[in-house]
């Protein structure tokens, strides 16, 4: 290996390090909050990168079927438990507005020049189709669950990921499918190469990492959320809405999930079953930060794109298999110095 290929490999290790930074802290911050495991966020990464592509390609992206359906079942939920809880009316107009958000992207779908819009406004449009749906998913498989043990959530979580691979397959079908690069300059630093694409998604990384940070230190909300990841039990007492802490942390992951998908997909081919080795490594990331830690997630999953870049010049059959050893001997450190905690359950 020469100085030129080793740089090569560590602009694209750091490039899927920032992608499963950006996945293992979403994954850390659903965890924390609601205890649950969210195993299908890297469908959020595949739905966000395919429709991105049926949208190039000027087809009609199918996940707005999956929007309507999903605000359907949320809104007779909702009515449900209007008619057994009582009358709330704060609901019926969140209700109207749902509904007729969802209205509008449907009729976007299927009239708006796709194809032809620029570049920024598909990515916009790509997450006004996905983002509502986290949310959602949370409202319609969690919300009833949330004060069950953490094996169920799991259980829930694992057969949430089969479904949303057997939809996937149903939008998108088998094929495979890439979208244009945001840049395809290259810029020379002395003797080393730098693509464009790779700043890219290196800067969007960071800036959105950067906005988690403000967004967890700085807001009201950002603060509430913390409070209840750090006792759930009193921010409920102090009037912290469990529910709205779960759908805002699901609206948060999916929003990090589908960008990544958008940032990853120029610079390689992903299919509707991709997403769950891409979550698998940044869960390694956050299993490195013991699930309490972002910086250490960030670094061990920034650790994690390099030994898979590495890997795939020494050893490119066996790099699944190399990165994903990566957690034993954390796991093993963890269990042999880590404190025993009774779960919390309330």
């Amino acid at each position: 290996m020469n100085f030129q290929i080793a740089v090569l490999l560590g602009q694209d290790g750091i490039t899927n390090g920032a992608i499963y930074a950006l996945l293992a802290m979403s994954i850390l911050l659903v965890f924390t909050v609601t205890r649950v495991l969210l195993i299908p966020l890297g469908e959020f990464v595949t739905y966000g990168a395919l429709t991105m592509a049926m949208i190039q390609a000027n087809n009609t992206p199918m996940t707005v079927w999956l929007l309507v359906t999903f605000t359907v079942i949320t809104c007779v939920m909702d009515l449900y438990t209007m008619k057994s809880q009582g009358f709330n009316p704060k609901a019926l107009p969140f209700m109207v507005v749902k509904l007729s958000y969802a209205g509008l992207m449907l009729l976007g779908a299927y009239t708006l020049p796709l194809a032809n819009m620029p570049m920024f406004i598909q990515g916009v449009l790509t997450l006004g189709l996905i983002v509502p749906i986290g949310p959602m998913i949370y409202r319609v498989c969690f919300q009833p669950l949330a004060s069950a043990p953490s094996l169920v959530l799991l259980i829930v979580s694992i057969a949430l990921h089969v479904a949303m691979v057997g939809v996937g397959l149903l939008m998108f079908g088998p094929e495979g499918a890439r979208t244009e690069p945001f840049s395809s300059s290259v810029f020379r630093l002395g003797n080393i190469m730098l693509k464009s694409q790779t700043l890219w998604v290196i800067a969007a990384s960071l800036c959105l990492i950067v906005m988690l940070f403000i967004a967890f230190d700085r807001t009201l909300y950002g603060k509430a959320l913390k409070a209840t990841a750090i006792n759930r039990t009193g921010a409920r007492l102090i009037g912290i809405s469990p529910d709205f802490a779960g759908k805002a942390t699901f609206g948060l992951a999916t929003f990090i999930g589908v960008a990544s998908g958008i940032l990853i997909a120029p610079i390689t081919t992903l299919y509707y079953d991709s997403g769950f080795v891409i979550s698998l490594k940044g869960f390694v990331g956050a299993i490195i930060g013991g699930l309490v830690s972002y910086p250490l997630a960030a670094f061990g999953s920034i650790a994690v794109g390099l030994v898979e870049a590495l890997s795939m010049f020494w050893a490119s059959n066996y790099k699944e298999i190399i990165v994903f050893m990566l957690i034993i001997p954390f796991l093993v450190w963890r269990s042999m110095h880590g404190q025993q905690l009774e779960e919390n359950d309330g």
